[in-house]
């Protein structure tokens, strides 16, 4: 019986991203962990396949034909201590820069330390043995086939990353016999680019560039974007940390956090992915993406990676910018993105007293230059609904995005400019979670802090939580309601008029309009303020769910219907079976 390709899944992804990444030859040793991957690359005529018993003398082989070609070099070999004599030659490797990918074939990783045959810990490496280890197990799911082809791929770019070296492979195997593929599955590959590479051509259509956390960009990198912008069909979809100002920035939010609204016309053909983490979950649709930082490291956040651009952002904008035409739309992508912005804005009806009616009516209103700090989650969620005036700068902490340190993160930034007004926005969790930093002996009278006090994590009440199906069962642990004064309305006038801020506060929207205008005083105050506004969880989850329900569309319609028909466990059987 003929033998082609082994039935396991993950080794065929393997195979096929060593043939994209140009991985041909290898040095294979004797085994039987390692059979399913030999007896499929040795029935593919594109690897060309040597021999060696001795797995020392293999990676030196390996090493060699490294070292001639100038092309990466695989190894193969079994479990037990044959990896333990790859050591020497990785070494070399690893000093000379060789592109040495030795892939260790293994028994699932469960079985370390349980005495059973053969089965060594390879999970810890040499300082100087590899510049990567990954380890590639048996999977089943979609999830573990995007994370482990990245991983791969990740790993296969790191054989040529900054003048090379040897990697590693630990791949899991169940020793089927099956070897009746064949044929290797689509894979997504993965290519990292830098200024000395020819750079592949943007495709022909729509061009969104995301921008998720940023620094304040320069005159220079803006007009980059803008340029780039109007000769390629691009629009640059931002929330409120990705402080890019040019002519093309649209606040994505109010769009793609509709719940029945989907439009064909806003997918776009590339997305060029800048900055760091975004908080604002901007549900966009591209049918690829490439990254741009000159971290040049492999982010794969929205599934449809497929090039890293290992350089700075303005030189990847103006090394393009010099490679196209101009070209004159009658109808550019931007337009469609600001058309539903506008669109759905304007339809917004009157909201409940939430932290999403106080952004409303604050975003437009805060004084030019001035700095906006949003907390994680509802905050950030709410403000990125409206936009602020131009020359305001936002931040938030979404690096480690967690509740704590959000008004230290505030005051810090506050001792930059004692003449710049400092805003930020915050839960009553987090306030009391960081209050502590309201006593520091630096704090001048440039901050205004403004609290939305719910009695509660309000995130796990609103209506599409996870927590939601609990109701107020949510409240004693999860939500964790009830603590720091139950929404006493003395505890924090107290406590800020006696470390010397101007303590304002509101519990509806009318104490909140005769409040506001102070709370925004364009001048710096002889006091930093702290205003204190009382809201109730129902009204900030019913004021999501009607931010969430502006706009539907046709396809929406379709949507809103099966729901309503068949629940949310219809649906998903229904999005499951269509495999959408």
């Amino acid at each position: 019986m003929d033998k082609y390709y082994t039935s396991e899944t993950h080794i065929q992804i393997l195979i096929a991203l060593m043939k994209a990444h140009g991985v041909r030859k290898i040095v294979v040793s004797p085994g039987t962990t390692n059979v399913c991957l030999v007896g499929s690359l040795q029935s593919d005529s594109y690897f060309e396949i040597y021999s060696s018993v001795d797995e020392r003398s293999a990676a030196y082989i390996a090493c060699g034909l490294a070292a001639e070609s100038g092309e990466p070099v695989a190894l193969s070999c079994t479990g037990a201590t044959a990896s333990r004599n790859y050591v020497p030659g990785l070494t070399e490797a690893f000093y000379r820069k060789l592109p040495v990918l030795a892939i260790t074939s293994t028994q699932h990783e469960g079985r370390i330390g349980q005495n059973i045959p053969q089965v060594l810990d390879r999970r810890v490496q040499m300082n100087d043995l590899v510049k990567l280890s990954v380890s590639i197990p048996v999977f089943d799911s979609d999830e573990d086939r995007w994370a482990y082809t990245v991983q791969i791929n990740r790993a296969l770019l790191e054989l040529r990353r900054n003048g090379g070296g040897p990697v590693h492979i630990n791949l899991a195997t169940t020793y089927s016999k099956d070897f009746s593929k064949k044929t290797l599955p689509n894979v997504k590959v993965i290519k990292r680019y830098n200024l000395k590479d020819t750079l592949p051509d943007i495709p022909e259509g729509k061009v969104a560039i995301f921008v998720g956390d940023h620094r304040r960009f320069s005159e220079i990198l803006t007009q980059a974007i803008d340029e780039f912008c109007k000769k390629y069909n691009g629009v640059v979809l931002c929330d409120h940390t990705s402080n890019y100002r040019g002519k093309y920035r649209v606040l994505a939010s109010i769009v793609t956090e509709q719940t029945f609204y989907s439009s064909l016309s806003l997918e776009a053909d590339l997305v060029v992915d800048i900055g760091n983490v975004s908080g604002a979950y901007i549900g966009f649709k591209g049918k690829q993406v490439w990254r741009v930082n000159p971290d040049g490291e492999i982010r794969d956040t929205y599934r449809k990676l497929t090039g890293i651009f290992d350089m700075d952002e303005s030189d990847f904008f103006e090394t393009y910018n010099s490679m196209a035409p101009m070209v004159d739309r009658q109808m550019s992508y931007y337009d469609e993105w600001a058309m539903a912005y506008k669109r759905i804005s304007e339809k917004i009806p009157e909201l409940p007293f939430s932290n999403l009616w106080i952004a409303q009516h604050t975003a437009h209103c805060l004084p030019d230059d001035s700095i906006l700090y949003l907390a994680i989650l509802n905050t950030l969620r709410s403000w990125n609904f409206f936009e602020t005036p131009v020359s305001v700068t936002c931040y938030s902490n979404t690096g480690g995005f967690g509740i704590d340190g959000g008004v230290s993160t505030l005051v810090g930034m506050s001792l930059v400019d004692k003449n710049k007004l400092y805003f930020g926005v915050v839960g009553d969790l987090g306030f009391f979670y960081d209050m502590n930093v309201l006593g520091n002996r630096h704090i001048g009278n440039n901050i205004r802090i403004m609290i939305i006090n719910n009695g509660r994590g309000t995130e796990f009440r609103n209506y599409s939580h996870p927590a939601a199906c609990f109701g107020e069962d949510a409240d004693p642990y999860m939500a964790a309601a009830g603590h720091y004064g139950n929404k006493s309305i003395t505890l924090v006038r107290h406590y800020a008029e006696d470390l010397g801020f101007e303590y304002l506060s509101a519990s509806n929207k009318e104490e909140y309009l005769e409040v506001f205008e102070r709370f925004l005083t364009p001048e710096l105050t002889d006091k930093s303020m702290v205003l204190e506004v009382f809201t109730d969880s129902k009204d900030e989850s019913d004021a999501l769910k009607i931010m969430h329900n502006i706009e539907v569309s046709s396809i929406g319609t379709a949507k809103k219907i099966a729901k309503d028909v068949l629940g949310e466990k219809g649906v998903e059987v229904v999005k499951k079976f269509l495999n959408r």
